[in-house]
């Protein structure tokens, strides 16, 4: 277990917490939380063992293995799904030796290196590393690609997987979902709960830390308080320990005020004195208590809109996409006043190419985008961070939009209301963390009172409370908001309608967001059993999106000249496709006998490496020929499995 007495940390000089006194014991899942500033990296570096104790002690079994996720990846030609294995060092290095040094080696060695090959489940290393990266989003051509080839967000999931790769005893995860959209933040989620090592993990949100955590280390105030259970049973916990607390501390003032009142009294009368000087001493005594701290608020709210009309903006069959490829199409899609709406999806599936053709980045390919003469959008994307002006200070980029009839006193006044003290509002932004840059973007949008929201992502970077904030000021926000987020507390607090981007279409989504979350677990699952090629891939999604979420309402179509069904044509029909598909059904019936045909013959080489004389070195020659033999059915069965669902894909269309 990890354990921490009387642990004291210090920052540039900066008592951040002492006493810090607890133990995690193995198998926990453990949360670290607390406000930006309060040590939480800092003693995440300690559990990494890069931060000593600037008094006490903490202590974890020397031989655990630590699996962190790096910050940074450097560029390389490496393969991304090598750079993944690559984060199991044992199997690394094995699966090195084997594949390069095999011919040479000592059969000995050889027979001991493949025995741990099989212990830590080697020969399914790669199956899993690929079924991993494809939870993160990572296409089958993007598993291929070379790692200098993903930008900074996709090199980071890179490192995420790589970590996760590793088979450690104790994982440190910090805001592993800062890079994630949801169904990749859903996949991690189930991944984590069914992880058997200990966990430490810093993350901003809620639902993230409610599904996994089943402790709460709490930094606050200069201390450090291990609390049981998961994020929401810590937050009602900590509110009933405030209460007390400060049920105490105005008992406490009272006696006090009573105490020193007596003191003032009678300090100066000699027949009282004895009494008074006894009264200070009790007072001095007293243990000083804090009131009930709870760290202020970040608190905003949308200015109200000064125009209005209805509706506000409209798409009309319009087809989304860059050039001539069409990514989303036939989009039809109204936004009034009270329109709130979440958009839903896999990655890569439109998501953004759908939020910028609505925000007028980038022009429909076909059909037409309405907007009101009264429209004024608010567009807050990642790159609207990176279009601040780095040499300017939150007053100055705010002054630009308000001119010079607004006063800086009123200036200062919105811009603390987004949590920059007076010190942060005449800095220059090019030295501002990620959540202050989001904050003074969301600063700047507010600024112009917008009547339509367009937010993609907006709580990256973000804590707790500047969620929480931003939540309630979308909830009282009087225009039209849409949303895309991995947040799912802030698309069920904000939104009213969920629409789902999938196989090219934009469609409402009749369910919440845990029929979502089934929807793509079992969209993933059929995606991960089939390994369709792209081209297949995309045909079978747009097929999934039906068969597999009846909660999923076609958006409508038009039927002109409909016709009674002709059962003879149809049964002609039918015929004919049996015929025509009579040879792929051929072809798949024979690729399953030679796949049972294969798995008998590994039976019948694992019954013969069970001898235990072949593993004398008279016999290494032998013996190397039923490993080659081995490996040689082991691939074939897998490339027989891949070509075979493969076929049964293209049946399923032919047949559909």
């Amino acid at each position: 277990m990890i354990q921490l007495q009387d642990f004291a940390l210090r920052r540039g000089g900066r008592l951040l917490f002492e006493k810090a006194t607890f133990q995690i014991h193995p198998g926990w899942k453990v949360g670290l939380t607390g406000v930006n500033g309060a040590g939480k990296s800092t003693l995440f570096a300690a559990f990494m063992g890069d931060m000593a104790a600037d008094v006490g002690s903490l202590t974890r079994p020397a031989t655990w293995t630590v699996a962190h996720m790096a910050q940074e990846v450097e560029s390389q030609e490496t393969a991304a799904i090598d750079f993944v294995l690559s984060g199991d060092e044992e199997w690394w290095t094995i699966n090195q030796q084997l594949e390069h040094e095999s011919d040479t080696m000592p059969l000995e060695k050889l027979t001991s290196l493949h025995e741990r090959f099989g212990e830590i489940d080697g020969y399914t290393a790669t199956a899993r590393a690929a079924q991993m990266m494809a939870g993160l989003g990572f296409t089958t051509v993007k598993q291929s690609a070379p790692v200098s080839s993903f930008s900074g967000g996709w090199r980071m999931r890179l490192n995420l997987a790589r970590t996760l790769m590793s088979r450690s005893d104790l994982l440190l995860l910090d805001e592993p979902t800062n890079h994630l959209d949801l169904d990749a933040i859903l996949w991690l989620e189930e991944w984590l709960k069914n992880y058997s090592g200990t966990l430490v993990l810093i993350s901003h949100d809620r639902d993230f830390l409610d599904a996994i955590t089943d402790h709460i280390i709490h930094i606050e105030a200069g201390l450090v308080t291990l609390y049981t259970g998961n994020y929401s049973t810590f937050e009602q916990t900590r509110a009933e320990r405030l209460a007390q607390q400060q049920q105490s501390f105005e008992k406490q003032e009272a006696t006090r005020a009573h105490l020193q009142k007596y003191i003032d009294r009678f300090s100066a009368q000699a027949t009282r004195a004895k009494q008074a000087q006894s009264r200070v001493k009790q007072l001095e005594r007293m243990q000083k208590l804090a009131p009930a701290h709870v760290d202020t608020p970040f608190t905003f709210s949308f200015r109200e809109p000064s125009k209005m009309s209805s509706p506000l903006l409209q798409l009309d069959e319009v087809d989304a996409g860059y050039g001539t490829t069409i990514i989303v199409n036939n989009i039809r899609l109204q936004l009034t006043p009270d329109s709130r709406i979440g958009l839903l999806g896999m990655n890569g599936a439109g998501k953004s190419t759908l939020i910028k053709t609505l925000a007028g980045v980038i022009e429909p390919l076909s059909g037409e985008r309405t907007s009101s003469e009264h429209l004024n959008l608010g567009y807050f994307a990642q790159h609207q961070m990176d279009a601040l002006d780095a040499d300017a200070s939150p007053m100055l980029q705010l002054g630009r939009l308000a001119g010079k009839k607004i006063s800086d006193a009123e200036l200062r006044a919105y811009l603390g209301s987004f949590g920059f003290s007076g010190e942060r509002m005449d800095t220059t932004c090019g030295s501002f963390s990620g959540g202050e840059r989001a904050r003074l973007a969301l600063a700047l949008i507010v600024w112009q009172r917008p009547n339509v929201l367009v937010l993609d992502e907006p709580t990256n970077h973000l804590d707790l409370d500047m969620r929480h904030a931003l939540t309630l000021a979308l909830q009282d926000f009087k225009g039209a908001v849409v949303l895309v987020s991995h947040e799912r507390q802030l698309i069920a607090s904000v939104c009213d309608d969920l629409l789902l981007v999938h196989g090219g279409t934009c469609r409402t989504f009749d369910g919440d967001l845990a029929d979502y979350a089934q929807w793509l677990k079992q969209t993933r699952q059929q995606e991960m059993a089939a390994k369709p090629t792209k081209a297949a891939a995309d045909k079978a999604a747009a097929k999934k999106v039906v068969d597999v979420a009846p909660k999923v309402v076609e958006a409508p179509s038009k039927i002109e000249n409909a016709k009674p069904i002709d059962k003879e044509q149809a049964r002609k029909e039918a015929a004919a496709k049996r015929e025509q598909t009579r040879p792929l059904r051929s072809k798949i019936e024979k690729t399953e006998k030679q796949i049972q045909e294969l798995h008998n013959k590994l039976k019948q080489l694992e019954v013969t490496m069970a001898d235990t004389g072949l593993y004398e070195a008279s016999r290494k020659a032998e013996l190397l020929k039923l490993m080659e033999q081995q490996q040689q059915h082991t691939a074939s069965i897998a490339s027989l499995d891949e070509s075979l669902l493969e076929m049964m894909m293209e049946l399923d269309e032919l047949e559909a």
